[in-house]
């Protein structure tokens, strides 16, 4: 899970196999439901989505069937991201849906400013004429992430409200947003995030 949350794909795929391996041979159902979610987004960032998209879904039945809500919300969240590969896009937009819906059920809130990010990101792609939305659900994302101190899942909104920003010529406050949070950072940035929050940086001068 780490590794693919600093974007190190090439890292987790073998401990994502031999996660599958120990659960299947161990009759461990929730563990093998949640490996098998994690590569199937793997798979359908590595161009093989259709396969990636199957194993997700599989996934996703499969914790269902073992009536635990752990980690639903990043699965749910990767389904998204995965169904968009694919473009199913009413698909992508139901897991996040459902996503949010289920923090307020069950309290777990982990992965409640990417869900919000994402949902903005979706109308973004699908619904261009609702930009206010879509800022609505960063601001959104930005302000639970910073109640959390989670300061991946901030830079991550701060960057897709930035470019947004950036796209309506309002590149002066997409600086001012961004490069706070992107400064606080002390290490890893060889990762996704800090490469592509930088990039906007760059560009925005």
């Amino acid at each position: 899970m780490l590794n693919i949350m600093r974007g190190a794909d090439e890292t987790a795929e073998p401990l994502l196999e031999e996660a599958i391996r120990i659960t299947t041979e161990q009759k461990f159902p929730l563990w093998l439901a949640i490996a098998n979610g994690l590569r199937g987004d793997l798979l359908a960032k590595r161009h093989r989505r259709q396969e990636g998209v199957a194993l997700a879904r599989q996934g996703l039945a499969q914790q269902r069937a073992t009536r635990s809500t752990v980690w639903q919300m990043c699965y749910l969240s990767l389904l998204a991201q995965s169904c968009e590969a694919v473009g199913e896009a009413d698909e992508a937009l139901q897991a996040l849906t459902c996503g949010l819906a289920k923090v307020d059920r069950t309290g777990e809130r982990c992965f409640e400013a990417e869900l919000h990010r994402q949902k903005g990101e979706w109308i973004i792609a699908y619904r261009r004429e609702q930009q206010a939305e879509a800022e609505t659900c960063f601001h959104r994302a930005i302000e639970i992430a910073r109640s959390q101190r989670a300061k991946m899942w901030e830079l991550r909104a701060a960057t897709s409200l930035a470019q947004l920003w950036r796209d309506q010529g309002r590149r002066a406050e997409a600086h001012a947003l961004l490069a706070p949070i992107n400064d606080w950072f002390t290490e890893g940035f060889d990762t996704t995030d800090l490469r592509q929050a930088k990039a906007l940086l760059d560009e925005l001068g």
